[in-house]
């Protein structure tokens, strides 16, 4: 009995490292190759694609994310080389490559999450390089209007499944959002009091996304359930609101829209944020236009040259962010660098508070539409079992 106890035994050790090495894969594959929702047309494409099928429709359906990438990726790098030749872009990067290093993270958490990357464009900007807050958010609108929008095609051309309902009511409110923050609030804030609530604000979503994250088996829906007018007012006032951020930092209703469909309306996060790129990229081309031809001074002058360092970047890094497609969060926490006065204190430690009062609200009544919507489908089951 010793002597099978003792073989057992090694056995069992020798076998150790083998099971260490197997949970170390499932959690990998469970947290980062889960992959895409698709859209049901291209997951039938793929699971009926044979062998002996044409070699453009085998690149088209199998190798579709290579392509999404490179379509994006090939027609921005010819006109940015142009006119990079034409214009001699070259001559602005000693003094500003700094930025475009920065951006090649801001691009791929761009693509990635439900941020824009004027999530990290605007602080890096304003906080860490001293650069007036105008300046980086008109850089954020216009570096987005390339990286977001080359993202939001890959994910069109992935056919990822997206909460369409959200992309038009959450684009027609922000539209306006993005109006009234440029011609009329941005002037009224302060360059310290901007930095402070993009600060604050940011902290209040890092507290959103703890509330999501705690609830691990919580159910979700691929669309909002029970579409009707009071969703839609909901869909239209979140993309006013953060149409309004995006028009005073340069990101915000991706925030904002991330932030309602995942905690009040319980879709899943795998429609959530490629939705919100959608989002970002239909709202910041929409500030950018705005900035540009509808106001009297129109972009900040040092905004075009940080912009010509950092187009070729953004362009490949944002595409391959969403290729990737896993939900990344980075808190930019800074309010050190702020000078604070007790104002300023007063005004940072109200937003937090608000910023949490009201995820906290937005997560509770999640729930309980959770638990109505619930209560519908049983009511429903007993019905057909009767």
């Amino acid at each position: 009995m010793t002597a099978v106890s003792n073989q057992e035994q090694a056995q069992d050790e020798a076998s150790k490292p083998q099971r260490i090495q197997e949970k170390i894969k499932k959690f990998f594959i469970k947290y980062f190759f889960e992959g895409q929702k698709l859209s049901t047309d291209q997951a039938k494409a793929i699971e009926n694609l044979r062998e002996d099928s044409p070699w453009t429709e085998r690149v088209l359906v199998k190798h579709r994310r290579l392509v999404g990438i490179l379509i994006p990726l090939v027609f921005f790098q010819l006109c940015w080389w142009t006119l990079a030749i034409r214009w001699n872009y070259f001559q602005y990067f000693p003094d500003r490559y700094l930025l475009s290093i920065t951006m090649i993270f801001g691009a791929t958490i761009a693509g990635m999450t439900s941020e824009g990357g004027g999530a990290v464009a605007f602080p890096v900007m304003t906080l860490a390089l001293g650069i007036k807050p105008a300046v980086a958010r008109d850089f954020s609108l216009m570096i987005q209007s390339c990286g977001m929008t080359a993202a939001a095609f890959t994910i069109f051309w992935m056919k990822i499944k997206l909460e369409m309902r959200s992309v038009f009511f959450c684009s027609f409110g922000a539209t306006f959002g993005m109006v009234l923050g440029l011609e009329m609030l941005d002037d009224l804030l302060s360059p310290p009091i901007k930095k402070l609530g993009f600060v604050c604000v940011w902290f209040s979503f890092a507290f959103s996304l703890y509330l999501l994250n705690r609830q691990h088996k919580r159910k979700t829906f691929d669309a909002i359930p029970d579409f009707g007018i009071w969703q839609t007012l909901v869909l239209i006032m979140t993309g006013f609101i953060g149409g309004i951020f995006s028009a005073i930092a340069g990101s915000g209703v991706d925030i904002c829209s991330f932030s309602i469909l995942s905690l009040l309306f319980r879709v899943s996060e795998k429609v959530a944020t490629p939705t919100s790129v959608i989002l970002m990229a239909i709202n910041t081309c929409v500030g950018f236009y705005w900035r540009q031809l509808m106001t009297e001074t129109g972009v900040e002058p040092e905004a075009w040259k940080f912009f010509a360092v950092c187009v070729p970047f953004v362009v490949f890094f944002a595409p391959f962010g969403s290729f990737i497609s896993s939900h990344f969060h980075r808190q930019v926490s800074a309010l050190i660098v702020i000078p604070i006065t007790w104002q300023r204190g007063v005004l940072s430690g109200s937003l937090i508070a608000g910023g949490f009062l009201v995820f906290y609200c937005i997560s509770k009544g999640g729930e309980r539409l959770l638990k109505i919507q619930e209560e519908k489908e049983k009511r429903l089951l007993n019905n057909l079992a009767v």
